[in-house]
């Protein structure tokens, strides 16, 4: 790969993790750690991630179990999850906190798929943005003639080849997400 496209690259497959990243965080009828990463707790004034205030485990395979250090903030834990957009209540014994994931109805499925999609397609809008930055810092390059016309257009392909093969990543990984909140 030229030292010209690889700095574009690594921008692509950053974009390309990013959409993994909320791939992970969005349930598909099963408990998911990750799930817990974007709620934060108000933790003696400050907004923490649930994972820095306790530990969370998977006892079962639709139960996430989350056990503040500090007990005194199970009350703080389960307003922020009930405030979230997780759409599950709960359950406080008084030392740990359980979140029991029900079965997703056709209608939640059909409606995860839509963000699924949705959050695909940003990933690849963000990976066409970042083609068209380097087609311009390579026109402004022949421009400037540091580069020649058969450069450019070897240079051209080379970033189409990119973009192509991140945006099939992206494809891949939300068609297995898709085929995943299908599975019943």
């Amino acid at each position: 790969m030229r030292p010209e496209i690889k700095e574009f690259d690594e921008k692509m497959q950053k974009s390309v993790s990013v959409v993994a990243e909320e791939f992970s965080a969005v349930r598909a009828g099963r408990a998911n750690p990750a799930v817990r990463d974007k709620i934060t707790v108000d933790y003696y004034g400050t907004p923490t991630p649930i994972p820095q205030v306790g530990s969370v485990s998977v006892p079962e395979p639709r139960v996430l179990l989350i056990q503040p250090w500090d007990a005194s903030i199970l009350k703080a834990v389960e307003k922020a999850i009930l405030s979230s957009d997780l759409g599950i209540n709960p359950a406080n014994d008084g030392k740990c906190i359980r979140l029991a994931f029900p079965q997703l109805t056709e209608e939640r499925r059909r409606d995860l798929i839509k963000q699924i999609k949705k959050i695909g397609e940003d990933g690849k809008v963000a990976v066409r943005n970042i083609r068209r930055d380097a087609l311009d810092k390579f026109k402004a390059m022949k421009k400037k003639s540091e580069i020649t016309e058969d450069d450019l257009k070897g240079l051209e392909d080379d970033i189409q080849k990119t973009t192509d093969k991140n945006c099939k990543d992206i494809d891949v990984m939300t068609e297995k997400k898709e085929k995943e909140l299908l599975e019943i």
